[in-house]
């Protein structure tokens, strides 16, 4: 069963109130991000999947620099271990839906946006109505899961309707981050990761994603979903408001245990069973 919160109202794209301009007034003063900018992001419709340890930093982010639109789908409830870094939830949320709860607190951290929860699962038979394609595509996807099976739906999801898609994982003390845009035919989430059940053994950096590690059953540094949330929402006002992919055609790869980060470039798989059409 699927259960909406929505309180969309009407919000007029073209110009900025006085109130989101006294709310937005320190990124209208950085260089290179300008009134136009701001009404990109505020014309925006994000689509986040999973509303746990990467979505609330991701989503809380966005929604604070003014992003229009976000819609959450989750169809998990919040558990006690997940306050350890969930950070849109409190002990008195537990029980509750995550997709729900977010929404409803996101629009409290900021009034002038529009939240919105959906309890579901997202699969390819589905994606069509959840992600409101009747009424035109969203302007970016958030991939924040846990796990290898459903980020490569969504992978194939994006492709499906060429929506960018902008991935991140964390898991321990690591993270990574790609923003793939299949319009541009540059390639896509299993040009890079493949197939885990093809999987040679090899224990390159990028094939350990390749496996059924979560953070249930791996454990993760509550600051470690935090930095990649933000690193993923970082890429995405980029790219919502300056309309520039700060990761094209590459893999951050993040290491908290040795305070690095790297960047690992990637070409499209001309013969990739998904994008390579």
């Amino acid at each position: 069963m699927t259960q909406l919160i929505d309180t969309d109202a009407s919000i007029d794209h073209q110009t900025l109130t006085d109130a989101e301009l006294l709310r937005y007034s320190r990124q209208v003063l950085l260089e290179g991000w300008d009134i136009d900018a701001q009404l990109r992001l505020k014309s925006s419709r994000v689509v986040m999947i999973g509303a746990g340890g990467l979505g609330c930093p991701a989503s809380e982010t966005l929604v604070r620099a003014g992003l229009g639109q976000v819609h959450l789908i989750d169809d998990d409830e919040i558990e006690a271990s997940n306050l350890q870094r969930q950070t849109l939830f409190l002990p008195e949320d537990i029980g509750q839906s995550k997709a729900l709860t977010a929404a409803e607190m996101l629009e409290k951290i900021n009034p002038l946006i529009t939240a919105r929860g959906t309890v579901a699962r997202l699969s390819i038979d589905n994606a069509y109505e959840l992600l409101d394609m009747a009424t035109g595509k969203p302007s970016l996807l958030l991939d924040c899961t846990d796990n290898f099976a459903t980020r490569d739906i969504i992978n194939r999801i994006s492709v499906r309707f060429q929506i960018p898609l902008l991935t991140a994982s964390a898991i321990g003390m690591q993270g990574q981050l790609a923003l793939f845009e299949p319009q541009l035919h540059t390639g896509c989430y299993h040009c890079v990761f493949g197939d885990p059940s093809a999987n040679n053994g090899s224990d390159t950096d990028i094939n350990t994603e390749a496996d059924e590690r979560t953070c249930a059953n791996s454990g993760v540094l509550a600051s470690t979903t935090g930095i990649m949330g933000n690193l993923q929402a970082n890429a995405a006002l980029q790219y919502l408001g300056l309309t520039k992919n700060p990761l094209t055609t590459k893999l951050l790869l993040w290491d908290g245990s040795r305070m690095q980060q790297r960047l690992m470039g990637y070409r499209q798989d001309k013969n990739c069973p998904v994008c390579a059409v």
